[in-house]
C-alpha cells in the first residue's frame, strides 16, 4: 500500500505547523505540495525529516508559486517541466524507487501549480487567462507522450463539475469554472485517459470542495467552496487506487491555507 497526499500549502515556511500536524496524524507516505513559496535553500528539510521524510524534490522560487514532493519512502526527482514558458516553478515530477516497486516502474507522479488564470476569463484583455490556457495545451501535448504509470496530482485551479463548486449558475463566467477552461481541461484528461481518482470514490453529483476563500471569516458558513485540487491516474494506475480521503478540518486549523489536503490509497 502507498499513499499519495496533494496539498496546496500557500507557503511551506509559514504554515509548518499545521503540515506536521497533518503528516502526524495522517502519516501519507508521499506528500506533494504547491504553492510552497520558498527557494530550495530555505525550504524547511530538518522538519521534514524530523517527522520521517527524508527524500525530497524541491523546485522552489523565491515568494511566489513553488511545488515540492517529500516522501517517507525512497523516490528520486525524474522531470520538471516549463508548462508556463517562463521560468516559473511549477512543476516537479519523482518517480518511487524500492519497497518492491520494480524499481521505480510502477509509478511516476507529477506535482502541478496551474496559474489561477487572473479574474477576467478574456485572452485578449487579461493576458494571464491566456496563460493558463496555453499551459493547459502544453500539458496535454506532455500527456500524449506518456508512457508509465503515472499519477498526476495538484492545484489545477479549475473546478470542473457542477459539483465542484457551491453554485453553478453564479460562477459560469468566473476564471475556475468557465465553459471554455473546463473544455480545455477534459482535453488534458482525454490526452492520456486519465481517471479522476476523486470522483471514482466522491460520485458525483455529491458535493466535493477543496479550496474556500480568505475573505470567508468562517468558510463553513455559506460554504462557498471549489474543487480546484485534483489527483489523476493513468488508467491501469487508478485500477490501484483502494481510497481516497478529504480533510475538510484542515481549513478550520490555525493559520490555515485556503486549501485542504487529500489522500488517494494505491494497492501496488
Amino acid at each position: 500500500m502507498v499513499s499519495v497526499a496533494s496539498w496546496n500549502i500557500n507557503s511551506v515556511r509559514l504554515r509548518m505547523p499545521i503540515v506536521a500536524q497533518f503528516l502526524t496524524e495522517q502519516a501519507p507516505d508521499v506528500l506533494c505540495l504547491q504553492e510552497i513559496k520558498t527557494v530550495e535553500e530555505t525550504f524547511p528539510f530538518e522538519a521534514f525529516n524530523a517527522l520521517g521524510y527524508t527524500h525530497h524534490a524541491i523546485h522552489g522560487q523565491k515568494g511566489y508559486h513553488g511545488v515540492a514532493t517529500v516522501s517517507r519512502i525512497p523516490m528520486k526527482e525524474f522531470s520538471r517541466h516549463d508548462w508556463q514558458a517562463n521560468g516559473e516553478a511549477r512543476h516537479v515530477g519523482v518517480e518511487l524507487t524500492g519497497r518492491g516497486l520494480g524499481s521505480g516502474q510502477d509509478m511516476v507522479i507529477e506535482n502541478v501549480y496551474v496559474p489561477a488564470g487572473g479574474d477576467v476569463p478574456d485572452r485578449e484583455v487579461n493576458p494571464k487567462f491566456g496563460q493558463k490556457l496555453d499551459f493547459l495545451q502544453r500539458m496535454t501535448d506532455w500527456a500524449e507522450t506518456i508512457e508509465r504509470p503515472t499519477l498526476i496530482v495538484g492545484d489545477f485551479n479549475i473546478a470542473p463539475l457542477e459539483s465542484d463548486v457551491w453554485s453553478h449558475k453564479q460562477l459560469l463566467k468566473v476564471v475556475s469554472h468557465t465553459p471554455l477552461e473546463v473544455e480545455t481541461l477534459q482535453r488534458f484528461k482525454d490526452a492520456h485517459d486519465f481517471v479522476d481518482v476523486g470522483r471514482e470514490f466522491i460520485k458525483d453529483p455529491e458535493r466535493y470542495f477543496s479550496w474556500w476563500s480568505y475573505r470567508s471569516k468562517d468558510y463553513r458558513v455559506g460554504d462557498r467552496g471549489r474543487r480546484l485540487d485534483h489527483m489523476w491516474a493513468s488508467p491501469e494506475l487508478a485500477a490501484k487506487a483502494t481510497g481516497h480521503s478529504i480533510y475538510e478540518d484542515c481549513r478550520g486549523w490555525e493559520k490555515p491555507s485556503d486549501h485542504i489536503p487529500l489522500v488517494t490509497e494505491f494497492a501496488l
